[in-house]
């Protein structure tokens, strides 16, 4: 495991892993479209040493393959939690016995934590009246509100307990001094803000960029609030986070770090944040949110502004969550005993989908854990969860939603949970931001029908086009939402005997994206409230609504949502223009 950013750069040189581009590039959407064609491809990282109107280089796609990934974090992290995890059952009660066999595993575990280092790279160079302009900061994407710090560490403590949280929220560069600070909603970073501003406080802040690659898997791990990300970190790296603590700063200092930030983020105060293309693939829009004070700044001699860009599915963001996936998953069923596996889609922008397989000992026992998954950390923005007992791999989304498919029962599986808090980022309940709507489906015990895999259904009035996603899941199109909203409801009141073989159909703009697993997942699930956009005949019996199929979910675009991510054309001819200057 590597302690610092440079430290795995040096690595990708020895792989032949990363490219230098020494020759004058934009961080005005230049450079997020050289990385996006990169990442497509598959390619290496980018480190771009001539950044126009920055003196400071700056590093991307670090993470924007799997092999990469594995070279930034290597086995021992996966390794380490598989044995914490057999070892919680063998030392409960903890004998002597045990302790000796596992004493191994315990002394890695008394290696974890922080400790304080002579020697800090960070404090190299120290400001008082930094320019936060001057900072290589990406504009990703043309409708974004200003250059974005998209890599950010944000480290605050709570007033009251000083438990600390590090948190990935994104950092938009407002002027010389101030930036906005996107913290959204089931985040700690908002909680410690919260508490302040209920005190009338500002709340001390340190933004770190660079470090120990673990820092970034710390930040944006789903973690339970009381595992410390400090603590996470220097446990994924099978050493003691270094720190240090100059007198200015009200934190201690990542030792390692690229940059470090410090000042406050005040009460009561909010300034217009955004709109930011980022990882559901569409803008979200602009938004008031609390700004960040900068007060003093620490970096390196030779600091380098590490960056990613974001935008729709697969972007960098997708090899990390599914590292942290792999890395976290058998950790699951021992906060949440009960649930046997669990996964988050990516190609969903994570929070909009994911999918469990669990206990079901009794009747019902299913929806018991599937309230326990819409209850834990940031689990709770999912908007659909899906869940079944049958063991299937839920990375293969097609043989998973099958599995469900063949045990689906609407009047007994969907439940819709209406008038509930979101992901931030999710405008699909009519544009409103924190408000949305929820569903659980379950697929339990033995199947109930055949999936049928091919439509023979003959003609269905206002429809265009069908194709078949997997067994069981229908897909169609006709006029957009704009020229036929009533399209779904139409299918339910007239096209009943041409559907009655297909538990679930999705209403799309273009039947296309049924041919593979990402195109599915990001223009469906991305796409459709479940309140607003589901539709089926139903009765209500004893206060509850008991659905009759087929179920018809609306996923097509609609006018109230943010417009999807595209590059600028001329940016596009520009960078084609280019291309050989960049020798990549």
């Amino acid at each position: 495991m590597h302690t610092s950013l440079r430290s795995f750069i040096q690595a990708l040189r020895q792989e032949k892993e990363i490219i230098e581009i020494n020759t004058e590039v934009d961080p005005y959407l230049e450079i997020a479209e050289i990385h996006r064609r990169v990442i497509e491809e598959e390619g290496p990282a980018l480190l771009f040493t001539n950044v126009k109107g920055s003196p400071f280089p700056i590093v991307t796609n670090l993470f924007g393959t799997e092999r990469r990934v594995d070279m930034a974090f290597g086995p021992k992290p996966e390794n380490l939690i598989q044995g914490l995890v057999q070892a919680v059952h063998k030392l409960m009660p903890p004998k002597p016995k045990v302790l000796w066999e596992e004493r191994k595993l315990l002394l890695d575990i008394m290696k974890t934590g922080t400790k304080q280092v002579g020697h800090a790279p960070v404090l190299e160079n120290y400001h008082t009246d930094f320019d936060m302009t001057k900072l290589p900061a990406l504009t990703s994407w043309q409708e974004d509100g200003g250059p974005f710090i998209t890599l950010p560490l944000v480290y605050t403590e709570s007033p009251s307990t000083k438990e600390h949280n590090l948190g990935m929220y994104r950092i938009q560069i407002h002027e010389k001094n101030q930036t906005g600070m996107h913290w959204q909603i089931h985040k700690g970073g908002g909680f410690h803000h919260y508490e302040a501003e209920q005190a009338n406080q500002n709340l001390p802040v340190t933004l770190y960029l660079g470090g120990p690659p673990a820092l970034i898997i710390s930040a944006i791990s789903p973690l339970p609030e009381m595992v410390p990300e400090l603590v996470f970190t220097s446990l994924l790296m099978g050493e003691k986070l270094g720190l240090t603590k100059p007198s200015e700063s009200p934190h201690s200092l990542v030792a390692e770090a690229e940059f470090a930030f410090s000042g406050h983020v005040p009460p009561h105060i909010r300034k217009p944040e955004g709109p930011f293309g980022d990882h559901y693939g569409y803008y979200s829009l602009k938004h008031d949110f609390p700004v960040f004070n900068v007060e003093r700044v620490w970096h390196r001699k030779d600091a380098i502004f590490p960056a990613t860009v974001v935008g729709k599915p697969k972007q960098e963001d997708y090899y990390i969550g599914e590292y942290l996936q792999r890395l976290l998953s058998p950790l699951f069923p021992v906060v949440m005993p009960g649930v046997k596996s669990l996964w988050a889609y990516a190609e969903t922008g994570v929070h909009a989908l994911a999918g469990a397989i669990v206990r079901e000992s009794y009747y019902k026992e299913a929806m018991a854990h599937a309230f326990r998954i819409m209850g834990e950390g940031q689990l709770t923005l999912t908007k659909f969860l899906m869940v079944s007992d049958v063991d299937v791999d839920l990375s293969n989304f097609a043989q998973f939603f099958e599995n469900i498919l063949e045990r689906f029962r609407p009047e007994r599986d969907l439940l819709i949970i209406n008038d509930t808090s979101m992901d931030t980022l999710d405008y699909t309940a009519r544009g409103k931001i924190n408000k949305g709507s929820k569903a659980i489906m379950t697929g339990l015990g033995e199947p109930v029908r055949p999936l049928v895999r091919t439509y023979q259904g003959g003609h269905m009035d206002r429809i265009q086009q069908t194709a078949v996603y997997c067994g069981g899941c229908l897909v169609v199109s006709g006029q957009s939402y704009e020229a036929d909203p009533e399209l779904p409801l139409h299918l339910v009141q007239n096209c009943q005997k041409q559907l009655a073989e297909w538990p679930v159909v999705f209403v799309v703009d273009d039947v296309a994206i049924a041919q593979t697993q990402a195109a599915f997942l990001w223009t469906t699930f991305t796409r459709f409230d479940p309140a607003s956009d589901i539709y089926a005949d139903a009765e209500i019996i004893r206060n509850k609504i008991a659905y009759r199929g087929p179920v018809i979910i609306d996923a097509r675009m609609k006018p109230m949502y943010p417009a999807e991510l595209f590059p600028r054309e001329d940016i596009v001819e520009l960078v084609d223009r280019r291309w050989k200057e960049y020798s990549i």
